[in-house]
């Protein structure tokens, strides 16, 4: 019979212990024992598992072993503490509804807004452009007033009244110009329903534009940080690729909120509703209180 194969023996080799012991049989367990592992080289009778530590050394392994790697659970619960302030913005009311980020919702349109409005359309509410849109009007209103009060005063003082009065009344045709761009502001409105969006603007040539939602396909705004420090935006609507009404409006107050109010009445007509419902019903608890 030849040798074994291997290195010949030798009792000084630092080595020798690891091999034997790397090239021990591993012990067969029956599978009917369970997790109880039975006794055998290296294992200790009762269970291998433990409810706080896992595998590691300890019951399940006899003195001397190695230990093995697992699981550990945290002693604390190790669960993160989530507090009520955290949780009240996640949560949802009886009707199912999250809070929302947008304005309240107005009762009733005004008379100028009334008027185009068929009656099964839901009105969600009305704005007026950002007072930057009157930003040019009262400059030149401010600049007119000192610029021709100086040079009315200047020509009083030269004996030339003619001049004088061109002054004044030139004066007065700034200022009615910018009256007429106030008033102009005032009756010029962005108006949301449950059907469409519109701008109504003019005080002697109305002019009315819309466009419904469901032809709505894009919808952005922009702010400027002119804009952004002073919350104001313009919305930019397209509709299918087609020439449209109402494409573009400028100067729009709280852009962010708007536009939450537009989307959500978009996509999520329902819970517009529900909100009003509760609303409507809280109202009336309120009355009856």
């Amino acid at each position: 019979m030849g040798s074994p194969p291997g290195p010949p023996f030798d009792p000084d080799d630092p080595d020798r212990e690891r091999r034997e012991r790397d090239t021990e049989p591993i012990p067969r367990v029956p599978p009917d024992e369970g997790p109880d592992y039975g006794s055998g080289a290296g294992l200790s009778d009762g269970p291998s598992l433990s409810d706080d530590v896992g595998y590691g050394e300890g019951p399940g392994y006899a003195g001397g072993g190695r230990s093995g790697r697992a699981w550990i659970r945290d002693p604390e619960g190790g669960y993160p503490e989530i507090s009520e302030d955290e949780l009240a913005g996640l949560r949802a009311d009886a009707a199912g509804n999250t809070p929302r980020r947008v304005l309240p919702l107005e009762d009733e349109p005004s008379s100028l807004v009334a008027r185009y409005l068929f009656p099964t359309e839901r009105y969600r509410g009305e704005w007026k452009r950002h007072w930057i849109h009157l930003a040019t009007p009262i400059i030149v209103g401010i600049a007119a007033t000192f610029v021709l009060g100086y040079l009315s005063g200047f020509l009083a003082g030269q004996d030339v009244g003619a001049l004088t009065t061109v002054a004044v009344l030139l004066w007065f045709a700034v200022m009615a110009w910018v009256a007429w761009r106030v008033a102009d502001w005032w009756y010029d409105r962005f108006i949301l329903t449950n059907k469409r969006v519109m701008v109504v603007n003019g005080i002697i040539t109305r002019r009315v534009a819309m466009m419904p939602l469901v032809r709505v396909t894009d919808m952005k705004y922009e702010q400027t940080p002119t804009g952004r420090a002073l919350n104001y935006g313009t919305f930019v609507l397209e509709s299918a690729g087609q020439e449209q009404a109402l494409r573009e409006i400028k100067n729009l107050p709280n852009p962010n909120e708007l536009y939450l109010r537009v989307v959500e009445e978009m996509y999520e007509p329902q819970a517009v509703e529900a909100r009003l419902g509760k609303e409507a019903d809280e109202a009336k608890a309120d009355d009856g209180a």
